[in-house]
């Protein structure tokens, strides 16, 4: 049933992929010297399968950005954001619930640009204005 969430174990292409993974490391993607890729040489790397893939708009910091936005969008306190990625202050994760913030307060105040009309009614003038409305002060 392809209509509920896959996890790597529910397909028997995932799990032969698994089990040819080496284990007894804690990084299941090693370079090809089976060691730990670092961060510059993930990214790298992620950059070469990307662009083998046919997608060159595509990069490990995007997919880390986008799954922050998504964490975030979807309630993702600064804490939180800050163990998921490894953060160690919450400056950075305050990016991502500022923005947040701000896109759920936007959309609840929309309606607030267009009052509803309750009855029509004319709106006096003041009385420094004449009746065609121009302001009649003497400026000099």
């Amino acid at each position: 049933d392809w209509g509920r969430l896959k996890t790597p174990s529910d397909s028997v292409r995932s799990r032969t992929a698994l089990e040819a993974t080496p284990s007894g490391h804690l990084a299941f993607l090693v370079t090809q010297f089976g060691k730990p890729f670092t961060s510059n040489g993930f990214g790298n790397w992620f950059r070469d399968r990307c662009n083998e893939a046919g997608l060159p708009h595509c990069s490990a910091h995007g997919l880390r950005k986008a799954g922050a936005t998504i964490a975030a969008e979807n309630g993702a306190s600064e804490h939180q954001l800050m163990a998921i990625y490894g953060w160690e202050s919450p400056k950075q994760a305050a990016v991502y619930t500022r923005k947040a913030n701000r896109k759920k307060l936007a959309a609840s105040a929309m309606h607030l640009l267009v009052a509803e009309q309750t009855e029509d009614e004319n709106v006096p003038l003041s009385s420094r204005n004449s009746a065609s409305g121009t302001n009649q002060d003497n400026k000099s």
